[in-house]
């Protein structure tokens, strides 16, 4: 995707989306995942001091494709009820390793030339349900905290951030009809 291509994206070329969360991942290997996203379990060990977690491991599993000299890796706190939505990159594949908390995440394929362009995902991962997952370039990714606590997320990418690859799509953008109101069944 060149520049021009993310810009296009960001303003012009949405697919119109059906209302609401699109198709609710309930599996890593769920046939319903947006064409190119994959989701491993984590691995979670608890004893009476509390629990530890690996996040990843350099050269293995989802990054195994990661470089190591331009990987970063962060983690952002995000408080109750806060949406951070969308991003969409046009080079960098993105790691999630939600720690803490429950985080609703949203994709979106806006890949013109993929098989699910237009798709919509929706996850529930936490420290209830440890997923890793991969995000690659062209798929507008969110999220919003719906635990009464705080929520943590570690991420890594596979390159050092750029702001010339970063696109910023609103939460609410009409065409994306992502809905983050609480989903009462």
């Amino acid at each position: 995707m060149s520049t021009s291509t993310l810009t296009n994206i960001v303003t012009t070329s949405f697919p119109l989306c059906a209302p609401g969360i699109g198709q609710v991942i309930l599996s890593p290997d769920s046939p319903h995942l947006i064409d190119g996203v994959r989701i491993e379990a984590g691995a979670l060990w608890p004893d009476d001091r509390g629990w530890f977690q690996e996040v990843f491991r350099s050269g293995k599993g989802l990054v195994s494709d990661y470089p190591a000299e331009s990987t970063q890796v962060a983690a952002a706190v995000s408080y109750p009820g806060i949406i951070k939505a969308f991003h969409i990159h046009q080079h960098q594949t993105d790691f999630w390793a939600p720690v803490t908390g429950l985080f609703q995440v949203g994709l979106v394929d806006l890949r013109p030339a993929s098989p699910t362009y237009g798709h919509k995902n929706t996850l529930y991962v936490g420290e209830q349900r440890s997923w890793r997952i991969l995000i690659p370039p062209g798929i507008a990714h969110g999220y919003k905290v719906v635990s009464p606590c705080s929520a943590v997320l570690v991420y890594a990418t596979n390159r050092f951030y750029d702001p010339a690859d970063e696109g910023r799509i609103p939460h609410d953008e009409q065409r994306l009809a992502y809905d983050w109101n609480t989903q009462h069944k």
